[in-house]
Parts: structure tokens; sequence; C-alpha cells
């Protein structure tokens, strides 16, 4: 789906944020008056979002709902308007005749550049991981994930619209998102709600592609049979798993979560990662932004126990991961949304700046040159749709 304009805007920070917004959100939808004659999803009043990863981050969280929206779904395309009406008395009756379809603005100039390192570059990023693998023997966590930085600048007054259609042609098995300057290719699905449907997909595991046939089969069986990234997997699924369940108060069995007992291997273009989906019911009572609190972050971003594992990673890197990492998508007037983890892309600052993220999950066992090694291939879908 793709939005246009800004009819109404919010930004959350702190601790509270997401729960901040979701009542913000439920406001909004109190007040609404909804003419939604297809009812699909994503259809009818929505609002984009991307949340920042840490309560602590300077990074604005935000909640944007767009004057128009349009979408596809199955096959069936569709144009939503909405307004705002400033008092009472502009609050005519809901459009039920056909609007004009806005006339798309032709792309401007080429948005380009080439990502240098940033404030954690290699010996940093090795030290960090060192320091992490010696806190985990120390049992202060299990799991911890370490990310270093890359950094450019786009010129003044090029079209970032050409990112974000290199990375949706480049990884059509991803979900791409653009919100609010934070955009991406993420192989990561959060959580997803149709109806009363929930899904989620958890990644953790991850090697490079092989340079041709033989050596990607090999590096296929190697992540398949890797004991280091099997540990890091169950990690993370026990992890969403536990979460979501603090919201599930359904007494019938059959609607509760359930995942499959041995992950799959995900093929990207640029990595193999194993994978497993997340399935079950929507609590009563509950939003998809309530599910995205409980999840977030996710053992594949954050680490092993949560707690401790986030008060690690603002220790061992030297900078605000902002928005990476965090929740990124929509939700609907319906109840329904899908959420990503910001991953595989960048922050673009109004001035062109560009901050870019990669990391992986350091476990006992882990190896700090392996660990510098696993960040290369995450660069790639952002690193290549910049350059």
């Amino acid at each position: 789906m793709v939005g246009r304009g800004s009819a109404w805007r919010a930004e959350f920070s702190g601790p509270s944020r997401i729960r901040d917004a979701r009542r913000a959100w439920a406001r909004i939808v109190a007040e609404a008056r909804v003419e939604d004659s297809i009812r699909l999803p994503g259809s009818g009043l929505i609002a984009f979002g991307a949340f920042a990863f840490s309560g602590s981050s300077a990074a604005a969280s935000v909640l944007e709902v767009p004057e128009i929206v349009i979408g596809r779904v199955d096959g069936r395309a569709f144009m939503t308007e909405i307004s705002v009406a400033r008092d009472a008395a502009d609050a005519g009756p809901v459009p039920t005749v056909p609007v004009r379809l806005p006339v798309p603005l032709p792309h401007g100039e080429d948005a380009r550049t080439e990502l240098e390192p940033g404030v954690m570059g290699r010996e940093r990023h090795r030290e960090a991981v060192a320091s992490a693998i010696a806190r985990i023997r120390a049992g202060e966590f299990t799991k911890v994930v370490v990310s270093r930085d890359q950094r450019g600048r786009l010129p003044e007054g090029t079209d970032r619209r050409h990112i974000v259609r290199r990375l949706a042609a480049a990884y059509p098995e991803t979900w791409t998102y653009a919100v609010d300057g934070l955009l991406g290719a993420s192989p990561e699905m959060l959580v997803r709600v149709i109806g009363r449907s929930v899904t989620a997909r958890v990644l953790a595991g991850t090697l490079p592609r092989g340079a041709d046939e033989a050596a990607d089969l090999a590096a296929r069986d190697a992540l398949a049979a890797s004991e280091k990234n099997r540990a890091e997997h169950r990690f993370a699924i026990d992890s969403a798993i536990d979460s979501l369940r603090g919201l599930d108060t359904h007494e019938d069995p059959e609607t509760g979560l359930t995942a499959s007992p041995e992950p799959f291997l995900l093929r990207l273009p640029n990595v193999w990662h194993l994978a497993s989906d997340i399935r079950g019911t929507l609590p009563e009572g509950s939003s998809v932004l309530d599910l995205v609190e409980a999840l977030h972050p996710t053992a594949a971003v954050g680490g092993t126990p949560r707690r401790e594992a986030v008060a690690a990673i603002e220790e061992l890197e030297p900078f605000d991961r902002r928005r990476y990492a965090g929740p990124a998508g929509w939700l609907s007037a319906a109840g329904d949304g899908e959420w990503v983890v910001a991953l595989r892309g960048a922050e673009v600052a109004a001035d062109g700046g560009v901050t870019a993220y990669a990391g992986g999950g350091i476990v006992d066992g882990s190896d700090p040159d392996e660990e510098f090694a696993e960040t290369l291939p995450k660069f790639r879908p952002i690193a290549d749709a910049l350059g």
C-alpha cells in the first residue's frame, strides 16, 4: 500500500511509546466515520507507523494517517480518501461517489550514495562482540544482538522513491517498507493480524549465500546443521511464543499459538536464514499494537533475557539505534495490520544523511571475526539499493 500526504500525525517517545500510540489510534477510530464498501485488509481508515527500538531513543516514534491510500490486495485495487474535519460544522456527509485519482508525480533525480564505515568500525565491533561473549559466559544473559553502522549522504533534491523501487524489485520475498524516512526490505514479519488470525515470522541464524551452486548448497547445509545457529533460533522462537502467551487468555486449546517443530531454510538473494512461522488467534480485547508491544524487541534483534540484553546493547553499541530493528508497518480501523522488524534498511534524514545498520546474535561459541563477516551480506540490500 502507498499513502500520500498527511491527514493526521502524532509522535511518541519513551518506554510507553507503543501503548501511547495505541490509545491515540483508538481515539481516532472512535471519532472517525468510515465509508468502506471494499472491506479488504488495508482499505478504509489506516495509519502507517514506525517505532524506535528503545524507549530511551532520541528518535521519534510515529503514527501517520495519509490523505490518500492506494492499495492492491489479491488482484483488487482500491483507493481511500481521508480528510479531517476541523470542527463539527465542517463535518459533512462521507462522500460516496468516486473521487478523482491523484496524478502521480514524475520521478526526480536518482538517489544514490556509497555507504562508508560508521562509528562502529571493525575493531570496535570486535571488542564489543568479545565483551558480549565474556558477559554471556559470566551468566549475565544467554544471547545479545550487537549491530554496527554505515553512513552516507544523498545529494540534495534526489528522489528517494528510486531506492524503494530497487529494494522491492531485488527482494520480492521480503516486505518493503518506507515510513517517515525509515526504509528497507525486511525478511521478518513481527506480527500480522487479518481478521482475528495472527501470524509472525521469526528469523535467527544466518549464513551468506554461496558464490556458485555447490558453495550455496554447502552454505545451506552448514546452516541447517549449525548448533550455534539452531540454538540462536530456539532462543528467538521461545521468546516470541512466551511474549504472545502473556496476552493469550483463550480457554479453547485450539485457538492457542503454534509453531513448526523444526525451522525451515529461507533463501534470500543475499543470505540463508533459519525461519519459523507462528500462528494463532487474536486474544479477545487485544489489538495488533498490543501484540507489537508484547513481541518487541524479539530475541532475534535484542537478546535473551530481554531486559538484560537490551540494557547490554546500550552499553555495547556506541550509537542510538533509532528505529533500526524497531516495528514498522500499518494498522486499520477494522483491526487489521502488518508490522515488520525494520531490518535491511536505513534511516534517511531530511538533509539526506543516511545511516544503515546490521547486526548479529551473539551466543556462547560466537567468534568475533565470523560475527563481523555475518553483517556484510545484511548490509547488501540497502547498499545495493543506494549505490
